[in-house]
C-alpha cells in the first residue's frame, strides 16, 4: 500500500486508484482505504467493481476533509495522463 493512506476517522479522508489485471482503474475516495480495497475484492464494494476484480491500489493521496477529498476525486476521474501513467 502506497505511503500515508491510513488513517481512520471521518475527518481524514483519502483518495484512491485501484487497477485490475484487465487495466481498467476505478477512483475514489475513502476513509480507511485499506477496508476500501478488501471491500471492492470481496464484491461489497462499488457496483462497477464487483466482478472484475482482483483490484490492487496504485495510487493514494491525502488526508483530505471530505469537500477536499470529493474535490480532488473530480479532478483526478478528469485527469486521463495521471491514469495512463498509473497503468504502466
Amino acid at each position: 500500500m502506497p505511503a500515508d493512506c491510513g488513517g481512520i476517522g471521518e475527518s481524514r479522508w483519502y483518495l484512491y486508484v485501484i487497477l485490475n489485471p484487465q487495466g481498467i482503474a476505478y477512483t475514489g475516495i475513502a476513509t480507511d482505504v485499506e477496508k476500501r480495497l478488501a471491500a471492492h475484492n470481496g464484491g461489497k464494494g462499488a457496483r462497477f467493481t464487483r466482478g472484475r476484480g482482483p483490484w490492487n491500489l496504485v495510487y493514494c493521496e491525502g488526508p483530505f476533509d471530505r469537500a477536499e477529498a470529493s474535490r480532488r476525486e473530480f479532478q483526478v476521474k478528469r485527469d486521463r495522463e495521471l491514469k495512463a501513467a498509473l497503468k504502466r
